[in-house]
């Protein structure tokens, strides 16, 4: 009787310990939520329809590239040289974007502001007109932007990746006077962990009012180092 009973135990160990294992549900780690990224920026800002905004803006009327002449530019009438003397590209910058909502995976809404260097314009004319000459320098642009953030973050130390799109407006600080301008953004990038690396592209609509009213568009290329948590 006693070795009938062993056999019986023995018999069904092996049936129950697969069971077993099979009951226990994996359970994969799951990236923790973030809330702020911290960004720091370098730039490399590229102008777009110059020869309208600001050129055109500031000499009242229409202006065409000068072919084979010393200078860069002219009106139309051929009265007015232009020479743009400096139109400095490379810029730093910085931003911190909040995610009231958290990002770990999937959309989620966030909202950026960025501080960023402008660049330096200066500008020549010869000619019958009220400008000698034009100045934009150590000029700053103070932005705040709304947008929405795709995230696909992993685990650990594992790489993730990232994009977002947003809009909004911002202020102009510079020697020549106070501004206000508007602007798109959309980039993306990878992280690992805490850390991260992005590109974006700003399309910025530039207004001032000294020493007429004029405008230009920039468009500023940032290679971003980013840290979040």
């Amino acid at each position: 009787m006693l070795y009938r009973a062993l056999f019986v135990a023995l018999s069904i160990i092996p049936v129950i310990s697969p069971a077993s294992a099979v009951a226990q549900p994996y359970s994969e780690a799951k990236p923790r939520r973030q809330f702020v990224t911290i960004t720091l920026d370098w730039l490399n800002t590229q102008p777009l329809h110059f020869l309208e905004h600001p050129l055109q803006d500031l000499v009242g009327t229409d202006v065409a590239a000068a072919q084979f002449k010393p200078y860069d530019y002219e009106t139309r009438d051929g009265l007015t040289h232009i020479d743009v003397l400096e139109f400095s590209r490379r810029g730093r910058g910085g931003g911190i974007t909040v995610y009231p909502l958290g990002i770990s995976a999937g959309t989620t809404l966030g909202v950026r502001g960025s501080i960023e260097s402008l660049p330096n314009i200066r500008v020549a004319f010869d000619g019958p007109g009220s400008l000698d000459s034009y100045t934009f320098t150590d000029a700053h642009a103070y932005d705040v932007g709304v947008g929405l953030f795709v995230a696909d973050r992993s685990a650990g130390w594992g790489i993730g990746s990232r994009a977002f799109v947003l809009a909004g407006g911002g202020r102009i600080r510079s020697s020549l006077g106070d501004g206000t301008r508007v602007f798109a953004e959309g980039g993306g990038g990878i992280s690992s962990g805490p850390f991260g690396v992005e590109l974006s592209v700003k399309f910025a609509w530039n207004r001032l009012e000294e020493p007429v009213t004029h405008r230009f568009l920039t468009i500023p290329i940032a290679l971003r180092g980013t840290v979040s948590f």
